[in-house]
């Protein structure tokens, strides 16, 4: 059976993250929470639903997932895909099993979670989010020719796939930066349609403005960085 390992970021998910860990299907591993500063019960209540509970006190989604890679890089045997997910139960956890798929057959080295209008919860995303990635994937078509229509944060790639794109953003360039790489050194990729729902709590980054700003601000640098990257 192949390893499959889940990193979920988590920044004050009380509410939510132990719904998260609970669905993930039993086909995974270990389900690794990274508590991104968190002040209130997020630990607790991953632990409890047993999930391995991360400390990274530097805030930013990247920083979260470098911290779940590093503790994956320390394990003796190494998995063969890493699942990301949010700790908001926005996402349908057990439709994990439709990401790895495309790269347990040998099709695709990275499958974005697609979260398609037709699939989605009405208001689950704010306009912001919707124009975002509308705008963000244009450009991406524009400048590198690519098929992707969504940033969507649950994804799955090859372990492998993920050391080789050397990833570093530490805060809201993460997903974007994943996708130009993988764009640039013709890394095979697909998107699956998901479903999508409404996420329990405020929204971190498109739910202030300050948030949606940010966000966009270092997602426009990174696609506009690697259009003139030679």
């Amino acid at each position: 059976m192949p390893k499959i390992i889940v990193i979920i970021p988590a920044f004050n998910e009380a509410d939510s993250i132990a719904s998260v860990v609970q669905d993930v299907p039993n086909v995974v591993s270990e389900i690794i929470v990274v508590s991104n500063n968190s002040t209130d019960a997020t630990e607790a209540h991953a632990k409890k639903a047993g999930a391995t509970v991360l400390k990274e006190p530097r805030k930013g989604y990247g920083y979260a997932c470098l911290k779940g890679m590093d503790y994956v890089a320390k394990q003796t045997q190494k998995p063969d895909i890493i699942v990301f997910l949010d700790g908001d139960y926005s996402d349908y956890p057990e439709e994990l099993t439709k990401l790895i798929q495309p790269i347990l057959e040998k099709q695709a080295n990275l499958v974005i979670g697609a979260r398609v209008k037709a699939l989605r919860e009405p208001q689950s995303m704010t306009p912001q989010q919707i124009f975002g990635n509308w705008l963000a994937t244009t450009l991406m078509r524009w400048f590198f020719n690519s098929k992707f229509t969504d940033l969507g944060p649950f994804r799955a790639i090859s372990y492998d796939t993920l050391l080789h794109l050397n990833m570093q953003d530490k805060t809201y360039g993460w997903t974007v930066e994943m996708q130009l790489k993988a764009l640039r050194q013709n890394i095979s990729y697909r998107e699956i349609p998901v479903h999508y729902k409404k996420r329990i709590g405020v929204s971190k980054v498109s739910g202030t403005i300050t948030g949606s700003i940010m966000a966009g601000y270092k997602i426009l640098s990174w696609i506009f960085k690697y259009s003139f990257k030679s």
